[in-house]
């Protein structure tokens, strides 16, 4: 098995430039790795550092938390925070608390044997998931203390199946699991790994300091305009073909729309915005303009998402119906109904949780669409109803951060 993957990942490296011309996050994927050495050298041999690897957006804001409050107790380690995917590292690698940002490399041996060589972790810390064989073998041949946080397992994974003795052994690399559900706990003591602890998940501790710090945007205010308002964030194609049909067809005057794209490039943004008739304006083209009067504010930059949800009566979030369901704790931590589409949420314990509980709705269609957000327009009480449950969902799972410094402590 070990040489079958290794000889898949050689194939994998001489493919990758090809592959590279024709698709624009393969390029990026490729590109950035030839600069992942040359950022490692910024590390010297007598510093002491922890190592964070988040595959992508997702994970690195589970394991935020953490690295904000070690970087508060631990000023004198370098953090070292890397990505697996494009869409992780092009947003956050600018991050300002990290030392280092840079693509894990291939997990061939030779990377990954220079990898440690130059980072020399005194702590790696791994978020959620991301189990590469090679890199977990070295980690271990070094003794370096290695930890997952916020991890899920389900037994549909190689390690829960009869054929799956190759990647249990490199489970043996952890030194602790911190993971968000009983069910993760039970399958790992299944393939005797006891060394487990159901902390949850440290986002919720991330998106209930939301709640502290200032929100305010003016722009989104004198838009809103005191009006009730739906922001839909971080949405797709498929997402937005239902809400243009809402929007065009069945939204009411006083019912106004922000909607932040996934993809916010200017072809894709200009077509989103043709597609609408009703009144509508960029953030791109906001200055001087009497936002009040318009009913659709499309958000044509990054970053300012979070923020916005907090004057949302109902938020859509993105992502259900393409490749993934985005967070839906950011808008939930304010306290308002979120709704979300497609069937691809299981693997999102939080949407699985407030989806059982009545703080979300799923939507599969257009007509499916209308009919929700008509009620959520008309029903005051039925928001304020799931609203309290999402706000109260938040408040009651957080606490995974204090669990997981509480055990790092004893390891730095």
């Amino acid at each position: 098995m070990n040489f079958l993957y290794n000889l898949l990942l050689s194939i994998v490296s001489i493919l990758l430039p090809s592959l590279a011309l024709f698709n624009k996050k393969i390029k990026l994927f490729y590109e950035g790795r030839k600069e992942t050495f040359s950022k490692l050298n910024s590390i010297s041999k007598t510093d002491k550092v922890i190592w964070f690897h988040a595959a992508s957006l997702g994970e690195f804001e589970q394991g935020r938390p953490i690295i904000e409050e070690l970087k508060q107790h631990y000023s004198d380690y370098k953090i070292v925070v890397t990505f697996f995917s494009p869409s992780g590292y092009e947003i956050r690698k600018n991050y300002p608390l990290a030392d280092v940002i840079c693509y894990l490399p291939l997990d061939t041996k030779s990377n990954v044997k220079k990898f440690i060589k130059l980072v020399h972790p005194n702590l790696a810390i791994m978020i959620k998931y991301e189990f590469w064989p090679n890199l977990l073998s070295e980690l271990k041949r070094h003794q370096i203390p290695t930890i997952l946080i916020s991890g899920i397992f389900r037994k549909k994974q190689s390690f829960f199946k009869w054929h799956g003795g190759f990647m249990r052994e490199k489970l043996t690399a952890f030194n602790h699991f911190f993971v968000q559900n009983e069910t993760s706990k039970k399958l790992l003591n299944s393939i005797d790994f006891n060394n487990v602890t159901i902390a949850g998940d440290t986002r919720f501790d991330r998106v209930y300091d939301i709640l502290q710090q200032d929100n305010s945007l003016d722009f989104i205010s004198d838009f809103k305009n005191n009006q009730y308002t739906v922001v839909t964030g971080s949405t797709w194609k498929e997402d937005e073909e239902l809400i243009i049909d809402y929007i065009n067809n069945h939204a009411s005057d006083d019912e106004k729309f922000i909607i932040a794209p996934h993809n916010i490039h200017r072809k894709q943004i200009k077509e989103l915005q043709d597609s609408i008739n009703k009144k509508t304006i960029l953030y791109s083209e906001k200055e001087n303009k009497n936002l009040s009067k318009h009913q659709v504010f499309i958000i044509d930059t990054i970053g300012l998402l979070t923020k916005i949800y907090s004057y949302a009566d109902v938020a859509y979030v993105g992502g259900g119906l393409a490749t993934g369901l985005h967070n839906i704790l950011e808008p939930a931590t304010y306290g308002i109904p979120v709704v979300f589409g497609g069937n691809k949420y299981s693997k999102f314990q939080e949407a699985v949780d407030l989806l059982q509980i009545g703080g979300a709705k799923i939507v599969v269609n257009t007509n499916e669409f209308s009919s929700n957000f008509a009620s959520l327009k008309s029903g005051k009480k039925l928001r304020e109803q799931m609203g309290s449950v999402n706000h109260n969902y938040i408040k009651n799972n957080v606490g995974a951060t204090k669990t997981i410094i509480t055990y790092l402590k004893n390891i730095l």
